[in-house]
């Protein structure tokens, strides 16, 4: 099938979609489906302080709007722009980066009066925020004037369904996380076994007793991701484990009172706040933790659990966390446990010590799940709703991990 396809993008700080999206670039690079993709702006306000924007993930044409943050743009004139560029656009298919702001309703528009076909990103879930006649009218009417939806993982299916999405229209490539250039599977296993094998030594001195307890958090200090709920477990689970400790890595808004609660709680000197990690720095304490927690409220995902994965490291998360289906073997790569449950958490944190004591064992069911979410096969996903769109005849794409087991069962 061949034809135009332009995607328009948010931010160029996801260096995860500029990964997918270079992989995109190279399937079909001289293919019979011609791609454009333009992103809107460099990051957003939540982002700042994570990272800089990294351009060397975006290894593909692509077109910038605006500099800096997204939200700094005037409405009028990020919506004139945007709204333009569809006007402007020969693509037979264009892809809108969301349902959530006005702009998007405006490009959507000249999407119709253009009589071009129409599909748009969905990443929220069921669980995302609690249900709202006045919201979900909305949204229901955007996604009724769609003709394709591309959604993230089996929770994100079901939330479009309930909004109204055909399932034939529904495609769901999958997350795949930015990882280190150079990542191999095989190093990722090497490096797990040595930073928690006995006594060893690493040259960042980060080798521990697999018996000691490290508990990690990745990503924004902010009250959606549920770290008052992770302190309070903590603090409970801490008499019986003593040696354990809890390492938070990120930057947000609650960084300045987290001090506060941490001493109130008694745990000075078991609880670190490292700030924002990234690089060789975020890959070693990935290396030498028991396991990923991430017991947020509200998680579309969760890409740090990708992450955790594909070094080897197990992940305890909340039931919202969009990524559990796909995910979280229970007892194998991960638990899950209900959001806002301190009693459960701590009890999960305690039981995943001893569930994933054999390191090499637990390292490879984490890596070998993760590998088939990697930026190849979400492209490849991509590219398959796309080539459906432009023949006007949505078909099913099928879902990452159902494919993964039909090939793994003809073996």
């Amino acid at each position: 099938m061949s034809g135009s396809v332009t995607i328009f993008h948010n931010v160029v700080w996801s260096r995860h979609k500029g990964q997918v999206f270079s992989a995109l670039h190279r399937l079909h690079g001289q293919g019979p489906i011609h791609y454009t993709v333009v992103q809107i702006a460099e990051t957003e306000h939540m982002r700042l302080g994570f990272s800089g924007v990294d351009y060397s993930a975006h290894q593909y044409p692509m077109r910038q709007l605006f500099k800096g943050c997204y939200e700094d743009v005037p409405r009028w004139k990020m919506t004139l722009r945007l709204v333009g560029e569809v006007l402007r656009s020969d693509s037979r298919v264009v892809v809108l980066p969301g349902y959530h702001l006005p702009e998007f309703w405006a490009m959507l528009f000249a999407c119709i009066v253009t009589g071009k076909r129409r599909a748009v990103f969905c990443d929220s879930t069921g669980r995302d925020r609690p249900r709202r006649l006045l919201t979900s009218l909305p949204k229901r009417l955007f996604f009724a004037l769609c003709q394709g939806y591309f959604g993230f993982g089996e929770r994100s299916r079901e939330y479009l369904e309930s909004l109204g999405a055909r399932r034939e229209r529904i495609f769901i490539p999958c997350q795949a996380a930015a990882l280190p250039a150079g990542y191999t599977p095989e190093q990722a296993l090497a490096r797990r076994m040595l930073a928690r094998a006995p006594k060893a030594t690493t040259p960042d001195a980060l080798a521990l007793e697999p018996q000691t307890p490290v508990f990690l958090y990745v990503g924004r200090l902010s009250e959606g991701k549920g770290l008052d709920t992770l302190l309070e477990a903590f603090a409970g689970l801490l008499p019986a484990m003593p040696a354990a400790t809890l390492r938070l890595a990120g930057s947000g808004p609650m960084a300045e009172r987290l001090p506060e609660r941490i001493d109130a709680l008694g745990l000075d000197g078991a609880v670190m706040l490292l700030g924002s990690v990234n690089g060789a720095a975020l890959e070693a304490e990935y290396d030498r933790a028991t396991c990923l927690v991430l017991p947020s409220y509200s998680e579309p995902w969760g890409l740090v659990v990708n992450e955790a994965l594909a070094h080897g490291c197990p992940a305890v998360v909340s039931d919202n966390c969009g990524c559990v289906p796909e995910l979280v073997r229970e007892g194998e790569t991960g638990l899950a446990v209900p959001a806002r449950d301190a009693a459960a958490l701590k009890a999960a944190l305690g039981k995943a010590v001893h569930l994933f004591a054999d390191t090499r064992a637990t390292a490879q069911r984490c890596i070998d799940l993760i590998g088939r979410f990697d930026p190849a096969a979400a492209a490849t996903h991509i590219d398959r709703g796309c080539a459906s769109l432009l023949r006007g005849k949505a078909r099913t794409a099928p879902h990452p991990v159902a494919e993964a087991e039909v090939h793994r069962g003809s073996r």
